[in-house]
């Protein structure tokens, strides 16, 4: 829940990230952009480079769940829609196992894109801690 730590962690490997505005409580949200590096790269949803989105705090409760409410500023009808992410916490010996879920995909984001960027993320999410 911390804006300097999400732009770390919350990004797949070939991106970079930038939290615009965050506000963490329920109701609350936040405004964000992915970045490409590579200029040999998808076009992004939003310019040719970046996928901005919103999302809204639907639930929060400490330690344990969060789930977000998300929708990318895009012109592109395969990338709109609200999608919800569910972040799941348990404590495990030794570390705290994160679970992320997602929901109403929006039919042009390619799964396999979405899984492999989230996998590169808890990834980063791991080596921040370990």
């Amino acid at each position: 829940m911390d804006p300097a730590l999400i732009v770390r962690w919350r990004v797949p490997d070939n991106m970079t990230a930038k939290v615009h505005r965050f506000e963490a409580r329920v109701g609350g949200g936040y405004r964000m952009s992915l970045t490409y590096r590579d200029p040999a790269r998808p076009a992004g949803k939003t310019t040719d480079d970046t996928d901005s989105f919103t999302g809204r705090f639907v639930t929060l409760i400490p330690n344990e769940k969060i789930v977000e409410a998300i929708n990318f500023e895009t012109d592109d009808p395969g990338a709109r829609g609200e999608m919800t992410i569910t972040t799941s916490l348990r404590d495990t010996t030794g570390g705290t196992q994160v679970v992320m879920s997602f929901e109403n995909i929006p039919p042009g984001i390619r799964l396999e894109d979405n899984d492999e960027g989230t996998r590169q993320s808890l990834k980063k999410l791991a080596a921040l801690f370990a």
